[in-house]
């Protein structure tokens, strides 16, 4: 039996008249990220903080490490690690006091706190840091300190909430390995991010939340293929394409063209592109490259969205 190390059933949480999340249902596993995407307000900070026991649910319920957020809020904060957007630094301390501090209120004992410190500031690249005063501290660097504070009780739970925002791309770069990284040791992690990049080259899977409601969720490419169809293929080659696109209409759909390629879609890749290929040789053409045209998770996001707002119009 997989331990879920998140789960979450009609999570709801009602600010008097106001519906913050409604009826959330979600699950991360071990060693999985999944990535939950919304427009600002859609409820994905509130969902963060029912998750961390902060905030108590009006309705459902939600478990960290087997622990009701409710019921057990000692055992779920000793159990996750939380990075804010607005991590709180404490810009006159050094590295070093700032983590000791937060692992004393962790119940860590003094040999313990050290080697946390010493070994995840190496880890992440700080250690040569740990004695500068954090207000020395590049955003990147910043941002990892409050990443390695999150990680002092080596929980196996993370809650990431815009962990790159405004950084610049040397600095994300260097927080999107270290995230990585943790996937990787095993931990459950919920990452809410508006950056779709970065959701899509770390996210096992995607969760779109709008009005405090999850209106889809999945595995990144299932969705693609589910939301935009199967993926759009595009052949390059040299010649006069005569003829060509006529014949290729009768075995793929096509998406569009140009002197030089030509852009099509089926859903039998592995049977039709043989066929294609063999079509544009006949046709006198000589074939450059035969490949996948990558379809971006924004399409998916946009797809998605746009389709409740013209509901919502009608």
């Amino acid at each position: 039996m997989v331990l879920r190390m998140i789960e979450t059933i009609h999570l709801t949480k009602h600010f008097d008249t106001f519906v913050a999340v409604e009826n959330v249902t979600v699950t991360v596993q071990p060693g999985e990220i999944l990535a939950l995407l919304g427009p600002n307000g859609a409820g994905k900070t509130t969902t963060v903080r029912m998750l961390t026991s902060i905030l108590a649910p009006t309705a459902g319920t939600a478990r960290i490490a087997g622990y009701d957020v409710v019921r057990d809020p000692e055992h779920v904060r000793a159990n996750v690690g939380v990075l804010t957007e607005g991590h709180g630094l404490y810009l006159r301390q050094n590295g070093r006091e700032y983590l000791e501090f937060f692992a004393h209120l962790y119940g860590l004992n003094a040999s313990q706190r050290r080697t946390r410190a010493e070994e995840l500031s190496s880890r992440f690249g700080l250690y040569e840091a740990l004695d500068r005063r954090i207000g020395e501290y590049s955003k990147g660097m910043r941002q990892k300190l409050a990443l390695v504070r999150a990680m002092m009780h080596n929980p196996p739970v993370l809650l990431l909430d815009e962990p790159t925002s405004a950084m610049d791309p040397h600095s994300a770069r260097q927080v999107r390995t270290a995230i990585q990284q943790l996937r990787g040791d095993g931990r459950a992690i919920i990452l809410t991010t508006h950056n779709l990049n970065e959701a899509e080259e770390l996210a096992d899977r995607i969760a779109i939340i709008r009005r405090g409601r999850i209106i889809e969720e999945g595995a990144t490419l299932d969705l693609k293929t589910r939301l935009l169809g199967p993926p759009l293929l595009e052949l390059r080659y040299t010649g006069e394409p005569d003829g060509v696109f006529e014949a290729l209409s009768n075995l793929v759909e096509i998406d569009s063209h140009g002197h030089s390629w030509v852009r099509y879609r089926t859903a039998s890749p592995q049977a039709v592109n043989p066929a294609v290929l063999s079509t544009a040789v006949m046709h006198g053409l000589k074939v450059i490259t035969l490949s996948e045209v990558p379809q971006p998770l924004e399409d998916v996001y946009l797809r998605v969205v746009n389709t409740y707002l013209e509901q919502d119009s009608q």
